[in-house]
Protein backbone atom coordinates (compact mmCIF):
# COMPACT_ATOMS: atom_id res chain seq x y z
CA UNK A 1 0.00 0.00 0.00
CA UNK A 2 2.90 2.34 0.64
CA UNK A 3 4.25 1.59 -2.83
CA UNK A 4 0.85 2.36 -4.38
CA UNK A 5 0.75 5.66 -2.50
CA UNK A 6 4.23 6.50 -3.79
CA UNK A 7 3.12 5.76 -7.36
CA UNK A 8 0.13 8.07 -6.95
CA UNK A 9 2.00 10.90 -5.27
CA UNK A 10 5.03 10.94 -7.52
CA UNK A 11 3.62 9.73 -10.86
CA UNK A 12 -0.10 9.47 -11.51
CA UNK A 13 -1.14 12.81 -10.14
CA UNK A 14 1.12 14.59 -12.67
CA UNK A 15 -0.59 12.90 -15.63
CA UNK A 16 -3.31 15.20 -17.10
CA UNK A 17 -6.84 13.94 -17.41
CA UNK A 18 -7.20 14.67 -21.23
CA UNK A 19 -3.72 15.16 -22.66
CA UNK A 20 -3.33 16.01 -26.40
CA UNK A 21 -0.21 16.73 -28.41
CA UNK A 22 -0.14 19.24 -31.24
CA UNK A 23 2.36 18.67 -34.00
CA UNK A 24 5.06 21.24 -34.18
CA UNK A 25 4.81 21.67 -37.97
CA UNK A 26 1.42 22.64 -38.82
CA UNK A 27 -1.84 22.62 -37.02
CA UNK A 28 -2.74 18.90 -37.08
CA UNK A 29 -3.27 17.55 -33.63
CA UNK A 30 -0.90 14.77 -32.59
CA UNK A 31 -1.96 11.30 -31.42
CA UNK A 32 -3.83 10.87 -28.16
CA UNK A 33 -1.89 9.57 -25.15
CA UNK A 34 -3.26 7.65 -22.12
CA UNK A 35 -4.96 9.84 -19.60
CA UNK A 36 -4.87 9.54 -15.83
CA UNK A 37 -8.08 7.49 -15.88
CA UNK A 38 -6.65 5.14 -18.48
CA UNK A 39 -3.57 4.53 -16.38
CA UNK A 40 -5.62 4.01 -13.24
CA UNK A 41 -7.89 1.49 -14.95
CA UNK A 42 -4.89 -0.40 -16.25
CA UNK A 43 -2.76 -0.21 -13.10
CA UNK A 44 -5.06 -0.40 -10.08
CA UNK A 45 -6.60 -3.90 -10.71
CA UNK A 46 -3.18 -5.46 -11.34
CA UNK A 47 -1.71 -3.73 -8.32
CA UNK A 48 -4.62 -4.92 -6.20
CA UNK A 49 -4.03 -8.54 -7.27
CA UNK A 50 -0.32 -8.24 -6.54
CA UNK A 51 -1.12 -6.65 -3.19
CA UNK A 52 -3.46 -9.51 -2.28
CA UNK A 53 -0.85 -12.07 -3.33
CA UNK A 54 1.84 -10.35 -1.28
CA UNK A 55 -0.49 -10.20 1.71
CA UNK A 56 -1.28 -13.95 1.55
CA UNK A 57 2.35 -14.82 0.87
CA UNK A 58 3.49 -12.69 3.80
CA UNK A 59 0.95 -14.24 6.18
CA UNK A 60 1.68 -17.84 5.20
CA UNK A 61 5.43 -17.30 4.97
CA UNK A 62 5.51 -15.44 8.27
CA UNK A 63 3.49 -18.20 9.95
CA UNK A 64 5.83 -20.90 8.64
CA UNK A 65 8.94 -18.91 9.48
CA UNK A 66 7.71 -18.06 12.96
CA UNK A 67 6.82 -21.70 13.60
CA UNK A 68 10.25 -22.83 12.50
CA UNK A 69 12.01 -20.17 14.52
CA UNK A 70 9.93 -20.77 17.65
CA UNK A 71 10.07 -24.59 17.54
CA UNK A 72 13.14 -24.67 19.85
CA UNK A 73 11.33 -22.39 22.27
CA UNK A 74 8.38 -24.79 22.26
CA UNK A 75 10.72 -27.68 23.13
CA UNK A 76 12.17 -25.67 25.99
CA UNK A 77 8.67 -24.84 27.22
CA UNK A 78 7.64 -28.51 27.14
CA UNK A 79 10.76 -29.47 29.07
CA UNK A 80 9.98 -26.76 31.63
CA UNK A 81 6.46 -28.12 32.10
CA UNK A 82 7.83 -31.66 32.56
CA UNK A 83 10.32 -30.40 35.13
CA UNK A 84 7.54 -28.54 36.91
CA UNK A 85 5.63 -31.83 37.22
CA UNK A 86 8.67 -33.48 38.81
CA UNK A 87 10.21 -35.19 35.77
CA UNK A 88 13.84 -34.14 36.21
CA UNK A 89 15.32 -36.89 34.02
CA UNK A 90 14.11 -35.24 30.80
CA UNK A 91 16.68 -33.41 28.68
CA UNK A 92 16.18 -31.18 25.63
CA UNK A 93 19.46 -32.13 23.89
CA UNK A 94 18.90 -29.56 21.15
CA UNK A 95 20.98 -29.89 18.00
CA UNK A 96 21.61 -27.41 15.20
CA UNK A 97 23.67 -24.22 15.14
CA UNK A 98 24.88 -22.77 18.42
CA UNK A 99 22.52 -19.82 18.57
CA UNK A 100 20.68 -18.23 21.48
CA UNK A 101 18.09 -21.04 21.64
CA UNK A 102 20.79 -23.72 21.66
CA UNK A 103 22.65 -21.97 24.47
CA UNK A 104 19.43 -21.61 26.44
CA UNK A 105 18.60 -25.30 25.97
CA UNK A 106 22.10 -26.39 27.01
CA UNK A 107 21.96 -24.18 30.09
CA UNK A 108 18.55 -25.62 30.96
CA UNK A 109 19.85 -29.19 30.57
CA UNK A 110 22.78 -28.38 32.83
CA UNK A 111 20.47 -26.88 35.43
CA UNK A 112 18.17 -29.92 35.32
CA UNK A 113 21.15 -32.22 35.79
CA UNK A 114 22.28 -30.28 38.85
CA UNK A 115 18.77 -30.17 40.32
CA UNK A 116 18.27 -33.89 39.69
CA UNK A 117 21.59 -34.73 41.37
CA UNK A 118 20.77 -32.49 44.33
CA UNK A 119 17.30 -33.97 44.76
CA UNK A 120 18.68 -37.50 44.55
CA UNK A 121 21.33 -36.62 47.12
CA UNK A 122 18.72 -35.12 49.46
CA UNK A 123 16.51 -38.19 49.12
CA UNK A 124 19.44 -40.49 49.78
CA UNK A 125 20.49 -38.35 52.73
CA UNK A 126 16.96 -38.41 54.18
CA UNK A 127 16.79 -42.19 53.83
CA UNK A 128 20.20 -42.66 55.44
CA UNK A 129 19.42 -40.20 58.23
CA UNK A 130 16.14 -42.00 58.96
CA UNK A 131 18.00 -45.29 59.09
CA UNK A 132 20.72 -43.93 61.36
CA UNK A 133 18.21 -42.31 63.71
CA UNK A 134 16.05 -45.41 63.79
CA UNK A 135 18.94 -47.55 65.05
CA UNK A 136 19.48 -45.82 68.46
CA UNK A 137 15.73 -45.50 68.93
CA UNK A 138 15.25 -49.21 68.28
CA UNK A 139 18.08 -50.07 70.68
CA UNK A 140 16.57 -47.79 73.30
CA UNK A 141 13.19 -49.46 72.90
CA UNK A 142 14.78 -52.90 73.22
CA UNK A 143 16.62 -51.93 76.41
CA UNK A 144 13.47 -50.50 77.91
CA UNK A 145 11.53 -53.66 77.10
CA UNK A 146 14.25 -55.73 78.73
CA UNK A 147 14.04 -53.57 81.83
CA UNK A 148 10.27 -53.88 81.93
CA UNK A 149 10.24 -57.65 81.45
CA UNK A 150 13.15 -58.31 83.81
CA UNK A 151 12.91 -56.11 86.91
CA UNK A 152 15.91 -57.87 88.41
CA UNK A 153 18.19 -56.87 85.56
CA UNK A 154 21.26 -54.80 86.49
CA UNK A 155 19.88 -51.26 86.36
CA UNK A 156 23.32 -49.66 86.37
CA UNK A 157 24.36 -51.51 83.22
CA UNK A 158 21.05 -50.61 81.60
CA UNK A 159 21.50 -46.91 82.41
CA UNK A 160 25.04 -46.92 81.00
CA UNK A 161 23.94 -48.55 77.76
CA UNK A 162 21.02 -46.14 77.46
CA UNK A 163 23.42 -43.24 78.05
CA UNK A 164 25.70 -44.42 75.25
CA UNK A 165 22.81 -44.92 72.83
CA UNK A 166 21.25 -41.60 73.74
CA UNK A 167 24.59 -39.84 73.34
CA UNK A 168 24.96 -41.27 69.88
CA UNK A 169 21.46 -40.05 68.95
CA UNK A 170 22.34 -36.58 70.27
CA UNK A 171 25.61 -36.53 68.31
CA UNK A 172 23.80 -37.52 65.14
CA UNK A 173 21.11 -34.87 65.63
CA UNK A 174 23.70 -32.16 66.30
CA UNK A 175 25.63 -33.23 63.21
CA UNK A 176 22.48 -32.98 61.10
CA UNK A 177 21.76 -29.51 62.49
CA UNK A 178 25.34 -28.41 61.77
CA UNK A 179 25.08 -29.75 58.25
CA UNK A 180 21.83 -27.85 57.71
CA UNK A 181 23.36 -24.66 59.10
CA UNK A 182 26.32 -24.91 56.74
CA UNK A 183 24.04 -25.56 53.76
CA UNK A 184 21.97 -22.46 54.54
CA UNK A 185 25.12 -20.29 54.90
CA UNK A 186 23.50 -18.59 57.87
CA UNK A 187 26.61 -17.54 59.77
CA UNK A 188 28.70 -14.43 60.43
CA UNK A 189 32.00 -14.04 58.59
CA UNK A 190 35.34 -12.69 59.72
CA UNK A 191 39.09 -13.27 59.33
CA UNK A 192 40.10 -16.81 60.35
CA UNK A 193 43.66 -18.17 60.45
CA UNK A 194 43.64 -21.82 59.42
CA UNK A 195 47.02 -22.45 61.07
CA UNK A 196 45.57 -21.57 64.48
CA UNK A 197 42.59 -23.82 63.86
CA UNK A 198 44.90 -26.67 62.88
CA UNK A 199 46.87 -26.31 66.14
CA UNK A 200 43.67 -26.14 68.20
CA UNK A 201 42.18 -29.22 66.53
CA UNK A 202 45.42 -31.17 66.96
CA UNK A 203 45.61 -30.21 70.64
CA UNK A 204 41.98 -31.18 71.22
CA UNK A 205 42.36 -34.59 69.60
CA UNK A 206 45.81 -35.36 71.03
CA UNK A 207 44.45 -37.56 73.89
CA UNK A 208 42.46 -39.64 71.38
CA UNK A 209 45.52 -39.94 69.13
CA UNK A 210 47.71 -41.04 72.05
CA UNK A 211 45.25 -43.75 73.05
CA UNK A 212 45.31 -45.07 69.50
CA UNK A 213 49.07 -44.78 69.11
CA UNK A 214 48.83 -42.11 66.40
CA UNK A 215 51.16 -39.15 66.19
CA UNK A 216 49.93 -35.72 65.05
CA UNK A 217 52.22 -33.14 63.47
CA UNK A 218 51.27 -29.60 62.44
CA UNK A 219 53.34 -27.40 60.16
CA UNK A 220 52.80 -24.46 57.88
CA UNK A 221 52.46 -20.72 57.65
CA UNK A 222 49.57 -18.48 58.65
CA UNK A 223 46.73 -18.83 56.13
CA UNK A 224 43.90 -16.39 56.72
CA UNK A 225 40.54 -16.71 55.05
CA UNK A 226 37.15 -15.07 55.56
CA UNK A 227 34.45 -17.17 57.17
CA UNK A 228 32.93 -18.56 60.34
CA UNK A 229 35.50 -19.38 63.02
CA UNK A 230 33.21 -22.02 64.58
CA UNK A 231 32.38 -23.76 61.32
CA UNK A 232 35.97 -23.74 60.05
CA UNK A 233 37.15 -25.13 63.39
CA UNK A 234 34.54 -27.86 63.07
CA UNK A 235 35.78 -28.56 59.55
CA UNK A 236 39.40 -28.83 60.72
CA UNK A 237 38.46 -30.94 63.74
CA UNK A 238 36.45 -33.33 61.58
CA UNK A 239 39.36 -33.77 59.18
CA UNK A 240 41.88 -34.43 61.95
CA UNK A 241 39.44 -36.72 63.80
CA UNK A 242 38.81 -38.68 60.63
CA UNK A 243 42.56 -38.99 60.05
CA UNK A 244 43.12 -40.26 63.61
CA UNK A 245 40.25 -42.76 63.68
CA UNK A 246 40.82 -44.21 60.21
CA UNK A 247 44.49 -44.92 60.70
CA UNK A 248 46.83 -47.79 61.41
CA UNK A 249 46.11 -49.71 64.66
CA UNK A 250 49.44 -48.56 66.11
CA UNK A 251 52.27 -46.36 65.00
CA UNK A 252 50.16 -44.33 62.61
CA UNK A 253 50.73 -40.69 61.75
CA UNK A 254 48.70 -37.60 60.89
CA UNK A 255 50.16 -34.51 59.21
CA UNK A 256 48.35 -31.18 59.18
CA UNK A 257 49.76 -28.34 57.08
CA UNK A 258 48.60 -24.84 56.10
CA UNK A 259 49.86 -22.53 53.39
CA UNK A 260 48.90 -19.67 51.09
CA UNK A 261 49.08 -20.48 47.40
CA UNK A 262 48.18 -17.66 45.09
CA UNK A 263 44.66 -16.57 45.99
CA UNK A 264 43.92 -19.65 48.15
CA UNK A 265 44.41 -20.45 51.81
CA UNK A 266 45.19 -24.17 51.78
CA UNK A 267 44.68 -26.72 54.55
CA UNK A 268 46.08 -30.22 54.00
CA UNK A 269 45.44 -33.23 56.28
CA UNK A 270 47.21 -36.52 55.55
CA UNK A 271 47.18 -39.78 57.43
CA UNK A 272 48.62 -43.26 57.17
CA UNK A 273 46.28 -46.20 56.89
CA UNK A 274 45.09 -48.95 54.63
CA UNK A 275 45.15 -48.55 50.88
CA UNK A 276 42.01 -46.93 49.47
CA UNK A 277 40.64 -47.43 45.98
CA UNK A 278 40.04 -44.21 44.00
CA UNK A 279 36.36 -45.04 43.46
CA UNK A 280 35.91 -45.47 47.23
CA UNK A 281 37.61 -42.15 47.98
CA UNK A 282 35.13 -40.38 45.71
CA UNK A 283 32.22 -41.55 47.92
CA UNK A 284 33.70 -40.60 51.30
CA UNK A 285 32.05 -37.16 51.26
CA UNK A 286 28.63 -38.79 50.91
CA UNK A 287 26.62 -38.71 54.13
CA UNK A 288 26.94 -41.85 56.28
CA UNK A 289 29.79 -43.27 54.19
CA UNK A 290 32.85 -44.68 55.93
CA UNK A 291 36.25 -45.69 54.62
CA UNK A 292 36.11 -49.47 54.62
CA UNK A 293 33.29 -50.78 56.74
CA UNK A 294 30.58 -49.32 58.93
CA UNK A 295 32.84 -48.95 61.93
CA UNK A 296 31.21 -48.81 65.30
CA UNK A 297 33.30 -47.65 68.22
CA UNK A 298 33.63 -45.10 70.90
CA UNK A 299 35.00 -42.49 68.48
CA UNK A 300 33.84 -43.76 65.11
CA UNK A 301 31.51 -40.83 64.57
CA UNK A 302 28.11 -40.84 62.92
CA UNK A 303 29.22 -40.97 59.28
CA UNK A 304 28.74 -37.26 58.66
CA UNK A 305 32.28 -35.98 59.25
CA UNK A 306 33.40 -35.48 55.66
CA UNK A 307 29.87 -34.61 54.54
CA UNK A 308 29.91 -31.74 57.04
CA UNK A 309 33.39 -30.77 55.82
CA UNK A 310 32.18 -30.59 52.23
CA UNK A 311 29.15 -28.48 53.20
CA UNK A 312 31.32 -26.07 55.19
CA UNK A 313 33.81 -25.78 52.35
CA UNK A 314 31.01 -25.14 49.83
CA UNK A 315 29.46 -22.54 52.15
CA UNK A 316 32.82 -20.71 52.18
CA UNK A 317 33.14 -20.85 48.36
CA UNK A 318 36.07 -23.26 48.56
CA UNK A 319 36.99 -26.61 47.05
CA UNK A 320 37.60 -29.99 48.67
CA UNK A 321 39.89 -32.60 47.13
CA UNK A 322 40.42 -36.15 48.37
CA UNK A 323 43.03 -38.55 47.04
CA UNK A 324 44.53 -41.82 48.27
CA UNK A 325 48.17 -41.76 49.37
CA UNK A 326 50.60 -44.01 47.56
CA UNK A 327 51.61 -45.83 50.75
CA UNK A 328 48.07 -46.08 52.12
CA UNK A 329 45.85 -43.60 53.86
CA UNK A 330 44.22 -40.42 52.62
CA UNK A 331 45.20 -36.88 51.69
CA UNK A 332 42.52 -34.18 52.04
CA UNK A 333 43.17 -30.70 50.66
CA UNK A 334 40.92 -27.70 51.29
CA UNK A 335 41.24 -24.52 49.22
CA UNK A 336 39.50 -21.42 50.59
CA UNK A 337 39.62 -17.84 49.30
CA UNK A 338 42.45 -16.06 51.01
CA UNK A 339 41.69 -12.90 52.94
CA UNK A 340 42.60 -9.65 51.19
CA UNK A 341 46.17 -8.54 51.76
CA UNK A 342 47.54 -12.01 52.62
CA UNK A 343 48.21 -13.42 49.17
CA UNK A 344 51.32 -15.54 48.89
Amino acid sequence: MLLLAVVWVFLLRYVPENPQFVSAGGGRPGPNVPSRSDLQEAFVPKATLVLAFLLMFGLVGGWLLAGRMLAPLARITDATRLAGRGSLAHRIRMDGPRDEFRELADAFDTMLGQVEAQVAEQQRFAANASHELRTPLAVTQTLLEVARNDPDHDQRELVERLTVVNGRAIDLTEALLLLSRADRRSFARGPVDLSLLAEEAAETLLPLAERRGVGIGTTGDPATTIGSDALLLQMTTNLVHNAVVHNLPGGGSVWVATAVRGHDAVLTVENTGSALAPHLVATLVEPFQRGSARIRGDHSGVGLGLAIVRSIVDAHDGTLHLEPRAGGGLRVTVHLPVAAGTNG
